[in-house]
């Protein structure tokens, strides 16, 4: 069944980074805001990895994403998907990151696991003519990696947010 993506990305012109989920999952649409299910583990990763608290309502998280210049969206924008699967996305239609990358200082733009590094790569990397890194999935199906291990693999955003750093 065809599901339309309808959360706004989050940034603005001081963003440095931005990280690229693939597509909502039931829970993030159904609170109309990014990694909305309890068990993911990204807000709890970023937290850490920015040593700070973690944020727990919608506008505590937008206003940790801006404060530390971080940019969220997906690549995404609409696609046939069986619950939260990625494994089922099918017809995929992808954003358009062109005011992003136009509006804020985007030094890198990191995937939030394989499926969004994998549909970046063959829906979006021509269009803007930029490199993804993968990071390891948050997502509770990713039940290979530990907390502590997504912080330290996490890590490597912390270079492209200081103010020198390109």
């Amino acid at each position: 069944m065809e599901q339309i993506h309808t959360i706004a990305p989050v940034f603005d012109i001081n963003s440095r980074i931005l990280v690229l989920g693939s597509f909502p999952s039931v829970k993030s649409r159904k609170t109309q805001f990014f990694y909305g299910h309890p068990q993911n583990r990204f807000w709890k990763t970023l937290a850490a990895v920015m040593d700070c608290e973690c944020p727990e309502t919608t506008e505590d998280k937008k206003k940790f994403l801006i404060d530390n210049h971080i940019a969220v969206w997906d690549v995404i924008k609409s696609c046939d998907i069986e619950g939260s699967a990625d494994s089922s996305i099918k017809n995929v239609v992808p954003n358009d990151f062109t005011e992003i990358l136009s509006v804020a200082d985007i030094r890198q733009i990191y995937a939030n696991g394989a499926a969004s590094y994998n549909l970046y790569r063959k829906y979006c990397e021509k269009e803007t003519e930029r490199e993804i890194i993968k990071l390891p999935s948050t997502s509770p199906a990713n039940a290979q990696f530990s907390l502590e291990r997504l912080i330290a693999e996490w890590s490597v955003i912390k270079d492209r947010l200081l103010p020198d750093n390109r």
